[in-house]
């Protein structure tokens, strides 16, 4: 039952799966060791060498690397190939304002495109279908991976990139698109303008969507499946370890499979680094160990999950994930785009602001709403109203150079904000995500 793009490799018994990372995991911590001084030096500090690590049974005695490394070594003191050897680099927002760059050598891009054509593979998709992909292209990872794998299954690629709903939907009932790839929160949106022009869900030739970048439910997964008439799948992916496609949803929408020949998963305790048993909750960590210009080892996701190996009815044995329950920092996903109330705190800071603010995140209609309360010093709040919405658009400008994305910026009256005798409360998520 089911299709796979590399049968050999996801229906790979445990053994041979062992195996095969027990040696790449060996092969990619030399690799790492020779050629990355600033892992070297980490693993020097814990008295590690690459001849203690003879299988991943010895994976726990690494060091692991977080975002506060990927910053302090931004931009090229993790890359572990000559640039004269890498052909591209993806990035994403770090959390004050410097961006995680990642660096791809041809291999990588191919082995990359492979785990999206195997998620592809898993929705049912084929040569015969039209996969229109939505998610953004550029530096984020989403439209580039997903592009290179529709190709990779000889799909008709349409690649549209986010935005302009009218033309998406123009494409996606004039060339019959069968596959789309975006957000969730933006596949709602496709399914409510489709209904407002009058559209119904069997007026569409899709089958099957793929979404991910932003947390979503089991509601807004089947309000997307009823409006869109299509089975709705999760994906999984970081560009710090290549992007989309690290984990894909099959069939059985019970999870995702982590594509464990590229990726050795662990789950630890985020307050001690603890190891923990499969079936329990805590932080997911990943090990890239075919990755060769920006080969992470130990990476700290800061998502907390489950892990486990229940055999999964499409066939497959790779090792699933459930969809990320939380974080174990501070970190939000608005939109698609990973949002840090320290990022916020320093614009305001270098805006002449106090960091006396509130974020408040909502969904409304399947859409993230993004508000941001700023207190005024005494001299701010004696400006007009004109003024003041100068002021308010000033820092929407900033915010978005930042952040990437345009939240709605309240200017406040001062000390209006509540203060806490504890940890400041700065986020107001009202969204129920899971």
């Amino acid at each position: 039952m089911g299709k796979y793009w590399n049968e050999q490799i996801e229906c790979m018994s445990r053994e041979d799966m062992k195996k095969l990372q027990d040696e790449r995991l060996v092969k990619q911590v030399k690799h790492v060791w020779d050629n990355v001084p600033y892992y070297r030096k980490k693993m020097e500090e814990k008295g590690v060498t690459p001849d203690d690590i003879k299988s991943t049974d010895d994976l726990y005695k690494l060091p692991f690397l977080t975002k506060a490394d990927l910053r302090d070594a931004y931009p090229y003191g993790l890359l572990a190939k000559p640039l004269s050897e890498c052909v591209r680099i993806q990035s994403t927002s770090g959390t004050t304002g410097k961006r995680v760059v990642a660096f791809y050598t041809q291999n990588d891009i191919d082995l990359w495109e492979d785990c999206c054509a195997r998620a592809i593979t898993a929705v049912g998709g084929t040569e015969d279908d039209v996969c229109q992909v939505c998610y953004g292209y550029g530096l984020f990872t989403g439209g580039p991976g997903l592009n290179g794998g529709s190709h990779k299954v000889g799909c008709l690629t349409l690649p549209m990139s986010s935005g302009n709903t009218e033309r998406q939907i123009q494409f996606m009932m004039d060339l019959g698109s069968t596959i789309i790839c975006c957000t969730p929160s933006y596949a709602a949106y496709i399914g409510e303008t489709l209904h407002e022009m009058g559209y119904k869900p069997e007026d569409n030739k899709l089958k099957a969507g793929i979404f991910g970048a932003e947390p979503w439910t089991e509601e807004m997964r089947r309000e997307i499946e009823k409006s869109l008439g299509i089975k709705a799948y999760d994906i999984y992916g970081l560009t710090e370890t290549s992007g989309p496609g690290v984990a894909f949803e099959c069939e059985a929408q019970t999870g995702m499979h982590i594509n464990e020949d590229n990726f050795i998963a662990e789950i630890i305790d985020p307050d001690t680094g603890e190891v923990l048993p499969e079936g329990s909750k805590g932080e997911l960590v990943f090990t890239s160990i075919t990755k060769e210009a920006f080969p992470l080892l130990r990476y700290r996701t800061r998502d907390i999950c489950v892990l486990t190996r229940e055999k999964c009815s499409c066939g497959r044995t790779l090792v699933k994930m459930c969809k990320p329950m939380g974080r174990s920092d501070d970190m939000m996903i608005i939109r698609g785009v990973n949002v840090f109330p320290s990022q916020i705190e320093s614009v305001l800071i270098e805006q002449g602001y106090s960091p006396n603010y509130l974020i408040e995140v909502d969904r409304v209609n399947n859409t993230d709403t993004f508000d941001i309360s700023v207190e005024m010093n005494a001299d701010q709040f004696s400006d007009t109203v004109k003024d003041i919405q100068k002021k308010e658009a000033e820092l929407v400008s900033a915010m978005k150079t930042v952040l990437g994305i345009n939240p709605k910026v309240h200017l406040v009256s001062p000390k209006s904000i509540a203060r806490s005798e504890g940890k400041a409360v700065r986020v107001i998520d009202k969204r129920k995500l899971i």
